[in-house]
């Protein structure tokens, strides 16, 4: 028995109809959209390894590897690409400072095995405890602080290069507002591509590890450090990460969900935590960032209407042909500060806008004081890069205070509230976080 049903002729999606989960198109453009698949996760995908300094062909591998694992554990019923995530930037680059990169991969790994557990408690409980621990005013505010911690890794890069830089991000800019669809939404990747060309003209380009590195060669592997003193420390940065990965899996769930017209598709939350916690975690062990679903993913499907799982076999399948080429990595790798500079400056910015994005979508009142305290007080903290040291190297960075601090407020505050009736609690129901970016429900 065939995995998919022929959809229509297989050649064609009509109007009024989508291409579901357990139907393909023809192979010629099943594989056609896995590749165009491929090519709205790269942008993001090449960019994670690159600021953190994990070696991307590794990085691809895992992503491959990790959406193939995600397919087989939601038994073909969801749809979704795994990429890098941004939200371990911030972690992996603190951990990478101040322990190493094999502490920065324990975290990686802790964040995989806790988002595997919870998907395991998810998937037998319900969703339903997730929604009233993670309401949309905590989702925005911990999805922001991630992104508005990194402002000062973006501004290290732009003082390298100025004017590569700003040339950098006003192309990406450009792109994003004249270009319609698709074009649009990899307006980050085009910015890279024309900013390394004008990085090129200026002379600022480095071609000698390109020059030195091999057509076709394994990704090199590193395995995480959990023996070094500081890596147990490093690990509580990235417990927030667990809570963003939480929410992007939901929003992604939901969104396939309204958009195929298939409630049932709801049933795989808790498989898809289980698949990018382990995917998470195989990268984590072998020296590869992170996963979750990706956004970009969502917009083909939306605008080809094929939410059709052939092709994400097609896309895991050639991110791990693509990571056997060393000398594509070292091309990727050579990529100029600069230019980095110039999209992180609007790519950071954007993660921080999501956070805002979920606010306004489920409708956050922020007349009301716990709201208002609890995004207020967690931002300055991330973005101050507030910090509680302690003896042998122990550390709590600005994006654990302010997490724990947005959680404690929020829930505190509510319960003070509520049991004294002042009218300061969040006034919503805790309804579900999600979909991420999408219309708000009446």
């Amino acid at each position: 028995m065939s995995l998919w049903k022929i959809h229509g002729n297989g050649r064609a999606v009509a109007p009024d109809a989508v291409v579901r989960p357990d139907e393909r198109l023809n192979w010629p453009a099943t594989i056609a959209i896995g590749v165009q698949h491929v090519v709205a996760m790269f942008g993001a995908t090449f960019l994670v390894p690159i600021l953190t300094g994990f070696p991307v062909p590794t990085t691809l591998l895992f992503s491959g590897v990790g959406t193939i694992l995600f397919l087989l554990v939601t038994r073909n019923k969801l749809p979704s690409y795994l990429g890098s995530s941004f939200a371990f930037i911030a972690p992996v680059t603190a951990a990478t400072t101040s322990a190493g990169t094999g502490s920065a991969l324990a975290g990686i790994v802790a964040v995989g095995v806790l988002l595997a557990i919870i998907g395991v408690v998810v998937h037998t409980a319900g969703v339903a405890w997730v929604d009233r621990f993670l309401p949309p005013v905590l989702a925005g505010t911990i999805v922001a602080l991630i992104g508005f911690n990194l402002a000062g890794a973006a501004h290290n890069n732009f003082s390298q290069a100025p004017v590569t830089a700003s040339v950098t991000l006003a192309l990406t800019i450009l792109f994003a507002v004249v270009f319609r669809g698709f074009l649009g939404r990899i307006s980050i990747f085009l910015g890279v591509i024309a900013g390394y060309i004008f990085a090129g003209i200026r002379g600022e380009l480095d071609f000698t590890a390109v020059e030195k590195a091999d057509w076709v060669g394994l990704p090199t592997f590193q395995l995480p450090d959990f023996a070094t003193p500081g890596t147990w420390s490093a690990m509580a940065m990235f417990l927030p990460v667990v809570l963003v990965l939480i929410a992007e899996n939901v929003g992604h769930v939901r969104g396939v969900a309204t958009m195929v017209g298939d409630p049932a598709i709801n049933e795989n939350t808790g498989k898809a935590l289980i698949a990018d916690g382990i995917s998470t975690t195989l990268a984590g062990f072998f020296g590869g960032s992170g996963t979750t679903t990706y956004g970009e993913n969502i917009g083909v499907m939306a605008s080809t209407r094929v939410y059709s799982t052939a092709a994400y076999w097609v896309a895991g399948i050639t991110a791990i042909l693509l990571s056997m080429s060393p000398k594509f990595g070292a091309v990727i790798n050579s990529v100029p500060a600069g230019v980095l500079g110039g999209v992180t400056t609007a790519l950071y910015g954007l993660i921080g806008v999501i956070g805002v994005k979920i606010w306004v979508d489920n409708r956050v009142d922020f007349a009301r004081p716990v709201n208002q305290y609890t995004a207020a007080v967690a931002l300055i903290v991330a973005v101050g890069g507030f910090a509680i040291k302690g003896e042998n190297g122990f550390e709590l960075g600005g994006i654990v205070i302010a997490t724990v601090a947005a959680i404690v407020i929020y829930h505190g505050g509510n319960a003070i509230a509520r049991l004294r009736r002042t009218g300061a609690d969040d006034p919503k129901p805790l309804a579900a976080v999600g979909p991420i970016g999408g219309d708000p429900e009446e």
